[in-house]
């Protein structure tokens, strides 16, 4: 009898196709997997979830008795119970590494755009209001030789410094939990404290992984401490974020502009008044989202999940106490 796999919300087919071969894989997607019975049958029996957003607590880990891997095809970890999981000897695997580029061009295109508020103005062209010379207050501002502060000096943080520097001429900031020789020697990054970054850059792109630590990370008295013309990224998390106090600090004035690819709620709901502000360029989660990086993504989370089924250590564990190789 083939082994159970469980494909949650999201798989490449090439992937799901490959592991159909040797496996009995079913994809849930949209479901309520708290509720849905055809699911929560399955899961009794599954030996491997491969995917994105499995909520896998102490709840979801007791109806699932079988299960020996959970393979999350993303970098970020936040729904996996870490502790719960090793607690049990279940390993946990994730994907860093494959999507660092895609996410770091995102980044900086999201500076861009916002900077030089390219949706409004493509929105301004189709709608047939250019007739003339642009009028000055659709201007935008300048990206180069600007100071750009990096919240989260990581793998993600060093690409972003890398194009930032290299190709616009950026003077880099940084604030991380440790200092980063690295960057600093080949970018002339420097190293400051939360507070002082944010005061000093004019652009400040948050891409920290979300933990109980930065949870909350950047709220009101963040926002007053940057500069009025300041402009914000959020590639991180959602929940990194006081969103409240973003729209507040946008709606006052406290800084510039703002944008987004991350949000408290996802999908965002349509009533958040983000969504309304033409100071704010919004994008449904993209950071990984190309055809290539997506399959990339998805063949490493299939390797650690066979390699979690077959008794073998997964190329990128997360708990690794629960190894026993």
């Amino acid at each position: 009898m083939k082994k159970k796999i469980i494909a949650y919300e999201r798989l490449e087919q090439p992937v799901f196709e490959e592991l159909q071969r040797e496996y009995d894989i079913r994809l849930f997607h949209g479901i309520d997997p708290r509720n849905n019975r055809e699911f929560l049958d399955f899961l009794q029996e599954t030996e491997g979830v491969i995917g994105i957003r499995f909520p896998a607590d102490s709840d979801m880990l007791d109806k699932a008795p079988n299960l020996k891997v959970v393979s999350n095809v993303s970098v970020g970890y936040n729904n996996l119970d870490i502790e719960e999981l090793t607690k049990r000897g279940i390993l946990a695997t994730n994907t860093p590494g494959v999507l660092d580029d895609t996410v770091a061009d995102m980044a900086m295109g999201l500076m861009l755009s916002t900077a030089r508020r390219m949706p409004e103005l493509d929105g301004y062209v189709k709608a047939g209001k250019w007739t003339g010379t642009l009028p000055n207050e659709w201007y935008g501002t300048d990206v180069h030789h600007k100071k750009l502060g990096i919240i989260g000096m990581g793998r993600i943080g060093t690409a972003i410094a890398q194009r930032a520097h290299f190709g616009f001429n950026m003077d880099i900031l940084y604030h991380s939990r440790t200092p980063k020789p690295d960057a600093e020697e080949r970018f002339g990054a420097t190293y400051l404290g939360l507070d002082d970054l944010l005061a000093q850059s004019d652009f400040v792109c948050l891409i920290t992984p979300l933990t109980e630590e930065t949870r909350g990370l950047i709220g009101m008295r963040e926002f007053q401490l940057m500069k009025p013309s300041a402009i914000f990224l959020n590639v991180s998390r959602g929940s990194t974020v006081v969103e409240t106090d973003l729209i507040e600090a946008l709606k006052n004035g406290e800084i510039a502009a703002a944008g987004l690819d991350v949000y408290i709620q996802e999908p965002v709901d349509p009533s958040n008044e983000l969504l309304q502000m033409k100071n704010v360029v919004t994008l449904p989660h993209i950071g990984s989202s190309t055809f290539e990086t997506e399959l990339k993504m998805a063949e490493l989370a299939a390797k650690n999940l066979l390699a979690g089924l077959n008794g073998e250590k997964p190329v990128t564990l997360i708990n690794p106490e629960v190894w026993k190789g």
